[in-house]
C-alpha cells in the first residue's frame, strides 16, 4: 500500500543521508523524496512515499524516530490530506497541428506553457502522481517528449492537524 511520511527535521549537513539510510539498511524503497526548509530555516520537511503494510509503516517510523535529527514523524496517509507534485516537462512542437493539440491538452490538464520556441514547449503542471502520469501519457501520444523533470510527492494534513515540534 502507497504511505506518505512526513518528518520533521533538523536542517543539518547528514540529517537527510540518515533517514534515507534507515530506509536503505531496512531493505524499504523510497519511491519518492522530497525535502525542503520550512518557515524556521534550522528546520526541514521531509516528505518521502514508500509502499508497505500497516507492520512495516510502522517500523519505519519508529526506526526513523529514534534518529537524533528528527522531531517528529506522521503517516499523512492514515487520514485525510493534501498531495501535490510538480513535473516540468519539455516536448516537440514541430508543426502548427502539434502546437495545437499540445495546447489544447496543456488547457485540459491545466499546466502552464513556460517556455515556446520554434520547435519545442517546455510546460509546468502541479497536481496529483495519477494526473501527471495521465498528463505525460497524453503527451507522447500526441508528440515526442524531450525531456522531463518531476519534484516528487510534497503533502499536508487537511484541517487543524500539522506537523509541528
Amino acid at each position: 500500500m502507497r504511505r506518505i511520511i512526513s518528518v520533521l527535521m533538523e536542517n543539518a549537513p547528514g540529517a537527510l543521508s540518515r533517514i534515507v539510510g534507515a530506509f536503505s539498511q531496512r531493505g524499504y524503497n523510497v519511491d519518492s523524496l522530497c525535502v525542503a526548509p520550512t518557515e524556521d530555516a534550522s528546520l526541514s520537511r521531509l516528505t518521502i512515499i514508500t509502499h508497505g503494510d500497516d507492520k512495516v509503516i510502522e517500523q519505519i517510523t519508529k526506526q526513523v524516530n529514534k534518529l537524533i535529527d528528527v522531531l517528529k514523524v506522521v503517516d499523512l496517509s492514515e487520514n485525510t490530506h493534501i498531495e501535490r507534485e510538480m513535473m516540468l516537462i519539455k516536448v516537440a512542437t514541430r508543426s502548427e497541428s502539434v502546437r495545437a493539440e499540445v495546447k489544447r491538452n496543456a488547457d485540459i490538464f491545466r499546466a502552464n506553457i513556460l517556455d515556446v520556441s520554434v520547435s519545442n514547449y517546455t510546460m509546468e503542471v502541479t497536481g496529483t502522481t495519477d494526473k501527471l502520469d495521465a498528463f505525460a501519457t497524453t503527451m507522447a501520444q500526441c508528440t515526442e517528449i524531450i525531456e522531463s523533470s518531476r519534484t516528487g510527492v510534497c503533502g499536508l494534513a487537511r484541517g487543524e492537524r500539522a506537523l509541528r515540534p
